[in-house]
């Protein structure tokens, strides 16, 4: 056992505490805010299947691998990420997380994790500049709004809708989708009914990069790593999935349903948009279009309801207003999964969370510098890289979700919570980075062209294979590091955390061992004091040292993570600066006198110059941020410190009014009290034939005498401050004497375990009455219970410099609530007495420099533990 800190008080910002702009981004989801049905679930999860990302893929692979290979590329990729995605989208569901705090369980460790959730967080931002860049299309063909102005519309316009998070998407993906969907199938089925030989166009389509239009196992290899990509989709849908309510006997089909056809099912969707992709850019390639033209969603769509329309602007009106609402219902998605990622990453590596909504920005802006840099015209290479580290992912967590944990190897649950994780577990970081790194070296051709083509399916096997070797070899050792310690009172479905004083339910909650309280998930994880004492209880709280003394003595504390948190902002600084030169790079006109390359090359050179100042910058608000941080924390140490004097000022002020009234009680009623103990007992010697009646009643008199002789005797201790005499006392020997002096009646409820076999340094009787106080509680718990299913366990150990007297009861035991107020002056549970008993055991501990520990839990029992100093070994 350890003396528990006490810890500084942290208070969130009106942001973090309201739960309608953060939606639990770092938590377990509360079961009290997933009011909203199944249905309504599933339906903001697929709303975010609007992309038009989807048309534009397929409509690529075809252009570039012809029908023949595009199309069982489509098959193969849906059935593969309908399999891989089902177990994410289960788990997620049944334990209320979102991606990153499955991950975190499911393989990776709680820093491990970090590296998926940058992963995860570029998923979004590119497909947020993609889809915004196919907004800002539409808006130049529809109204002449200039590209750029288009990109800044189409990334402001998310922010308020994506602000509110859950609450107001769920509202918009309601209105949106009837229409959506009536929109998207219009055009399809006119050109089925209608036009059905433009079907035989499209599947006769040969590609650029195949000689014959057949098919080609290079070719349908490259379509299937473009398409891989898509398989991190999933983690947008679990993004709702985890708001789910629980499932229940009434329930289970409609939540069943939810979760298969908003989980894995978006493929079906998605697959589906993907043909029409590919049909869309044939036909609008046989119109005359370029390639380039042809992959631009906004023309794919013009050409689609060419065959609904005659009228050209009421063609282009169609097209524009779906490609509008196709982009807002996606890009909230994308803007409100990448503030989740960001929030996740920066937490875990700064301590440090400033809100979802912070982040949300922060995605955007990196979005919108995409846009600027022309991200739509690289698509097919971008997305080609990015599957392959995709798919190892991917592979990672299927091992560990659909094989590992049915073998036993990995824990049946989630574990999240940064109290039970390792930093890192080899089977998900091991396996993820051999796997990318070996198809990384296969897609840049070191092996030939059949594994160039297919290094996404070979990351995906080897991230497979890999994750599961590990994981035997291991036998998967590194999912917890500490077993689960469970929260006291069971029955009550939330629990206060300690650290912010908000009251969490208790998936969400942590026993601390660091502070030996219950504390909340997000403050266990922005906590940097306690250096993850838990999962190693003998280690040195002080940060790990790389450096030599010498060298280290020179550096101020904590400077790694302060790097950390400079670098962090400076990127932030970097981002936006260079947003804005880049929007002010496409917004100069060039000039014959000034060419837009040299614009570009000043500007450069200007923003390189700036790099210094704002690192300066970032520098500064770091220092200013920690400053602040400090002053708070001083603040709340200063009042924490005037309530323990108002408090122990009020002690004391009762402590003298009951010395006082002691005195007086003491001096006018032991005389009356010592009379009818005599008198009791003449009279019962007199009387020794007398009645049953009449003994019992002159026994029960004199118990009752003792009883307030023994209560004035306890107000008189309590108020009088004794100097202890200290000195060496054998432990073990000295407990077996104090025995042979109690009661007997209680000899047989106990048990010895004395494991001590030392001294220490204790006032004898001080120690005595302190000792006699908690046996006496045990005891009369124990008779509660019963006495003979009764049961008290003396036991000794020494722990370093401390020696334990514990003394443990399976009587009814107490409530947390009881359990934090026994130390209180006159609080007491029972009919008789004054409260006295443990104060006065708390305040003799307290002199000898140790302390008094409770373990306590309703209708188990109680141990009560003496921590003493150790003075010395005990020769034999």
């Amino acid at each position: 056992m350890e003396t528990p800190q006490s810890p500084a008080l942290r208070s969130y910002h009106s942001w973090i505490a309201n739960e309608t702009l953060e939606d639990y981004s770092l938590r377990y989801a509360a079961r009290s805010f997933r009011r909203w049905s199944p249905f309504v679930i599933a339906n903001t999860a697929l709303g975010g299947i609007s992309f038009l990302a989807l048309e534009a893929i397929g409509g690529a692979i075809t252009l570039s691998y012809g029908f023949a290979n595009a199309f069982p590329a489509v098959l193969i990729t849906c059935l593969f990420v309908f399999v891989t995605n089902l177990p994410i989208a289960y788990y997620s569901s049944r334990y209320n997380i979102d991606m990153d705090l499955l991950t975190r369980g499911a393989g990776f460790g709680y820093i491990g994790s970090t590296i998926t959730s940058l992963i995860y967080a570029t998923f979004t931002f590119i497909f947020f500049a993609l889809e915004g860049a196919i907004m800002a299309q539409a808006l130049k063909l529809f109204a002449d709004v200039p590209l750029v102005l288009g990109y800044i519309i189409s990334s402001l316009v998310i922010i308020p809708i994506t602000f509110m998070g859950v609450t107001m998407i769920s509202k918009l993906q309601m209105v949106t989708q009837p229409i959506w969907i009536a929109m998207l199938l219009a055009p399809f089925i006119y050109i089925a009914v209608g036009h059905p030989e433009t079907l035989d166009q499209w599947m006769a389509f040969a590609g650029s990069e195949t000689a014959d239009g057949g098919f080609d196992v290079l070719a349908f290899g490259s379509a299937i790593g473009v398409l891989c990509a898509l398989s991190i989709q999933i983690g947008e849908q679990v993004d709702y999935l985890r708001f789910l309510p629980d499932k229940t006997r009434e329930n289970r089909w409609r939540w069943w349903a939810a979760v298969i056809s908003a989980g894995p099912g978006w493929i079906v969707v998605g697959g589906f948009k993907i043909l029409c992709g590919s049909l869309l850019a044939v036909l609008a390639v046989s119109a005359g279009l370029s390639p380039s033209t042809a992959l631009e969603p906004i023309h794919m769509y013009i050409k689609a309801y060419e065959y609904v329309s005659d009228d050209p602007r009421t063609v282009l009106a169609l097209a524009a207003i779906f490609v509008l609402i196709s982009q807002v219902k996606i890009n909230v998605t994308n803007a409100y999964a990448g503030s989740l990622a960001w929030s996740n990453f920066f937490s875990r590596v700064t301590h440090y969370h400033p809100g979802r909504v912070v982040w949300l920005i922060f995605n955007i802006l990196i979005s919108l510098l995409l846009m600027l840099l022309g991200i739509f015209q690289t698509l097919e290479l971008v997305l080609a890289v990015y599957s392959v580290i995709a798919a190892a992912w991917i592979g990672s967590i299927f091992a560990d979700l659909a094989i590992l944990k049915p073998m036993g190897v990995s824990p049946p649950f989630t574990e999240f919570k940064r109290a039970y994780l390792y930093d890192f577990n080899p089977v998900g970081c091991g396996s993820m980075a051999f796997a990318s790194l070996f198809a990384i070296i296969c897609f840049m051709g070191s092996f030939g062209d059949l594994a160039e083509a297919y290094a996404a399916p070979i990351a995906f096997f080897t991230a497979l294979s890999s994750a599961v070797l590990i994981g035997v070899a291991t036998r998967g050792r590194y999912y917890l590091a500490r077993p689960r310690v469970p929260l006291a009172e069971p029955d009550k479905p939330v629990v206060r955390c300690e650290i912010c004083e908000l009251e969490y339910e208790r998936p969400d909650m942590v026993h601390c061992t660091f502070y030996q309280r219950p504390i909340c998930s997000l403050c266990c994880s922005l906590d940097s004091h306690c250096h993850d004492a838990c999962k190693a209880p003998d280690a040195n709280l002080e940060a790990p040292h790389y450096l030599g003394r010498a060298l280290r003595s020179k550096i101020a504390p904590r400077m790694t993570q302060r790097l950390l948190k400079v670098s962090g902002v400076l990127f932030s600084l970097a981002v936006m600066t260079a947003a804005v030169f880049l929007l002010t790079y496409r917004l100069i006109e060039p000039t014959a006198l000034q060419p837009h390359v040299e614009s570009g090359a000043l500007l450069l050179r200007v923003f390189l110059a700036l790099l210094p100042l704002l690192a300066i910058g970032a520098w500064w608000i770091v220092l200013s941020h920690e400053s602040r941080e400090l002053a708070e924390r001083d603040l709340v140490t200063s009042l924490e410190k005037l309530r323990q004097a108002q408090q122990e000022l009020a002690s004391n002020e009762r402590l003298a009014a009951i010395g006082q009234i002691t005195a007086t009680v003491s001096h006018e009623l032991r005389n009356p009290l010592g009379t009818m103990v005599t008198s009791a007992d003449i009279l019962r010697r007199s009387l020794k034939n007398a009645d049953e009646p009449v003994t019992g009643e002159l026994q029960r008199l004199q118990r009752n005498a003792w009883r307030c002789v023994r209560i004035i005797e306890d107000l008189l201790d309590f108020s009088r401050k004794h100097a202890p005499v200290m000195s060496p006392v054998a432990i073990d020997r000295w407990v077996k004497q104090q025995l042979s002096e109690e009661d007997q009646d209680i000899a047989h409820l106990i048990t010895l375990k004395l494991d001590a076999g030392c001294d220490v340094l204790a006032d004898a009787e001080r120690l005595r009455q302190a000792f006699s106080n908690v046996l006496q509680n045990a005891a009369q718990a124990c008779e509660e219970r019963g006495k003979q299913s009764g049961q008290i366990i003396i036991s000794t150990q020494r722990l370093r410099d401390r020696v334990y007297l514990s003394v443990s009861d399976n009587g009814g035991g107490m409530s947390q609530d009881v359990a934090e107020r026994v130390f209180e002056p006159l609080f007491s549970t029972k009919a008789f007495g004054v409260g006295l008993g443990m104060p006065l055991v708390k305040r003799i501990m307290e002199q000898h420099g140790g302390d008094v520990l409770i373990e306590s839990q309703k209708g188990v029992g109680t141990t009560v533990s003496l921590v003493l100093p150790f003075a010395g070994a005990r020769k034999a």
